[in-house]
C-alpha cells in the first residue's frame, strides 16, 4: 500500500500556479481575429508582426551562423562547447545533420538574395519555406519552447497521465499523458506538440515505440489550419462535416497505423536503452485514479527547480529548436518542394491509387491522383492543386485526405527528423501511405452521405 504523503501550502502552490498558466497559454482555446487558437499562439503571432520583414533575414542569419559554427567545431574541435553537454549536443552533430544544415544555410542564402537556380528560390520552393513558413516555426518556437517547462516541470503532466490512462493506454497503448501533445497540436500547431513529445522521450517519459507513434499520429494538424484548406477549396460552409469526418479518420489512422509496420517494430525501450518497469501505471491501493495522479503532480512540484532553473530549461529547449530544427526544415522542405514542383516523381507515384480512387467512386479519379503523394512534400499543395477540379466531393476528399495524411516535409516530417524521436526519413514515407490507405475510405464514406 501507498502511504498518502502531505504535502506543504507551498508544494501545492507550486504544482497549481505554473499548471494553471501552461494551461492557459497552451491548451486554452481563444477566438482571436475570427480564428480559434490558443493563447501561445497569439503571442507568436504578435512577435511576426512585430518582426515583420526582417525574420526572412533573422531566420537566414541564424541558419548560417549554426553553418558556421558547426563547421568550426568539425574542423578544430573546441573544448568549450565539448565541457557543455547542450553545447555538445547542438553542435557537434552527426555527418547526416552537418550536410542538412549546410544545405539549409545555402538555400536560405539563394532564395533571400534570389541568386542561383531558380528552382530553390521560386515562390513555389524555397521562398515558401523561408517568407512564409520558417518566420512562423521562428515564433512558435521561442515561445513554445520558453514556456513548456510549465507544462512539463510542475506535475500538471502527472496528473492527466494519470486521469488519461484509462482511455489511451487500452484504446491506443500509450500513456495518458500523450493526450496532451495531442490537444496542443490539435487547438494550436503541430510543432507544439513535436516540441512536447520529443522534449518527454529525450526525458525518458516515452519510450522509443511511444515517441514515434505519438509523433507521427497524434501532431494533429490545428482547427484553424483545417479551416484554411477547406476555404481553399472553397468548401467552407461544409467546414463542421468536413472537420467531423478528418477527426474519425484521424482517430482509425491512430487505432490501425501503429499497429502496422514500421512503428509495431519500434521497441519498448527508452532513449537510453533501459526498460520501462511493469505496472508503472498502476493505481496502488489507497488511492483512486485522481487521488494518485494529484500525489503524482504534487511530488513533481515538490522536486521542481526553482524559477532559475525552469527558465534555463526553456531558454535551451528554445535555442535548441530554433538553430538545430530550423535549417533542417528549410533543407528538407526545399528539396522536397523542388522534387513536387520541377519533377513528375509525385504524379507517378499517384498513378497507383487511380484504381483505388474509381473503386471508392470518387469522381476525376486520374486528377485526385496527382494530389495524394504530393501531400508528403506539403500539406497545403493538395488544396492549391485541387481548385482546377470541378467536382465538390472530389474536392472535399482531397481537402480532408492532405489533413490527415499528417506527415509533410516541409513542416511535420522536417521537425520530426530534426527531433531525437527514432523515424527516419523512409518510415515517415511508409507511415504517410498507410495513413493515406487507412483514411481515404473513411473520407469517402462521409462525402458520399454528404453528396
Amino acid at each position: 500500500m501507498f502511504t498518502r504523503k502531505k504535502h506543504n501550502l507551498q508544494t501545492i502552490l507550486t504544482f497549481i500556479v505554473p499548471s494553471l498558466i501552461g494551461l492557459l497559454l497552451f491548451m486554452t482555446p481563444i477566438n482571436f481575429q475570427g480564428n480559434m487558437t490558443i493563447p501561445i499562439a497569439i503571442v507568436a503571432k504578435m512577435l511576426q508582426n512585430i518582426l515583420g520583414e526582417s525574420l526572412p533575414l533573422i531566420v537566414t542569419c541564424i541558419m548560417l551562423f549554426t553553418a558556421l559554427i558547426t563547421t568550426l567545431e568539425k574542423l578544430f574541435h573546441f573544448n568549450v562547447i565539448k565541457q557543455s553537454e547542450f553545447l555538445n549536443g547542438l553542435i557537434n552533430v552527426s555527418p547526416t545533420w552537418f550536410i542538412l544544415r549546410l544545405l539549409g544555410a545555402l538555400f536560405a542564402s539563394f532564395t533571400y538574395l534570389t541568386i542561383g537556380p531558380e528552382m530553390i528560390f521560386s515562390d513555389n520552393t524555397g521562398a515558401l519555406v523561408l517568407n512564409d513558413l520558417l518566420p512562423i516555426l521562428f515564433c512558435v518556437f521561442i515561445f513554445a519552447g520558453l514556456l513548456l517547462p510549465l507544462l512539463l516541470n510542475f506535475g500538471l503532466l502527472e496528473l492527466f497521465g494519470t486521469l488519461l490512462t484509462k482511455v489511451m493506454r487500452p484504446v491506443f497503448n500509450l500513456p495518458g499523458r500523450s493526450a496532451i501533445d495531442c490537444i496542443a497540436s490539435w487547438l494550436g500547431d503541430g510543432s507544439v506538440g513535436i516540441i512536447m513529445t520529443s522534449k518527454q522521450y529525450e526525458a525518458k517519459f516515452y519510450t522509443q515505440r511511444e515517441a514515434a507513434v505519438i509523433g507521427t499520429t497524434f501532431s494533429a494538424v490545428s482547427i484553424t489550419f483545417s479551416l484554411v484548406v477547406i476555404v481553399q477549396v472553397q468548401l467552407e460552409h461544409l467546414f463542421f462535416p468536413f472537420y467531423l469526418a478528418v477527426c474519425l479518420a484521424g482517430i482509425i489512422a491512430a487505432i490501425i497505423v501503429p499497429k502496422l509496420p514500421p512503428l509495431r517494430w519500434k521497441k519498448d525501450i527508452y532513449i537510453d536503452g533501459t526498460v520501462p518497469l511493469k505496472n508503472n501505471e498502476l493505481t496502488p491501493k489507497g488511492h483512486n485514479v485522481f487521488s494518485w495522479g494529484l500525489e503524482q503532480a504534487l511530488l513533481k512540484a515538490a522536486n521542481s527547480t526553482g524559477f532559475k532553473d525552469t527558465f534555463k530549461d526553456g531558454l535551451k529547449n528554445a535555442i535548441d529548436m530554433v538553430f538545430g530544427v530550423l535549417p533542417v526544415v528549410m533543407a528538407i522542405g526545399t528539396i522536397a518542394l523542388i522534387i513536387a514542383e520541377y519533377t513528375p516523381i509525385f504524379s507517378y507515384l499517384g498513378y497507383p491509387f487511380i484504381p483505388f480512387l474509381e473503386l471508392l467512386q470518387i469522381p476525376e479519379a486520374a486528377a485526385a491522383s496527382e494530389t495524394i503523394m504530393v501531400g508528403f512534400a506539403d500539406m497545403f499543395i493538395p488544396s492549391i492543386i485541387a481548385t482546377s477540379i470541378e467536382s465538390d466531393m472530389t474536392r472535399f476528399v482531397i481537402a480532408a485526405m492532405s489533413v490527415t495524411q499528417l506527415i509533410y516535409m516541409s513542416e511535420v516530417g522536417a521537425l520530426l527528423l530534426g527531433s531525437k524521436i527514432p523515424v527516419n526519413i523512409g518510415e515517415l514515407f511508409i507511415i504517410f501511405i498507410l495513413r493515406t490507405l487507412v483514411t481515404l475510405p473513411v473520407i469517402a464514406g462521409v462525402a458520399h452521405l454528404l453528396f
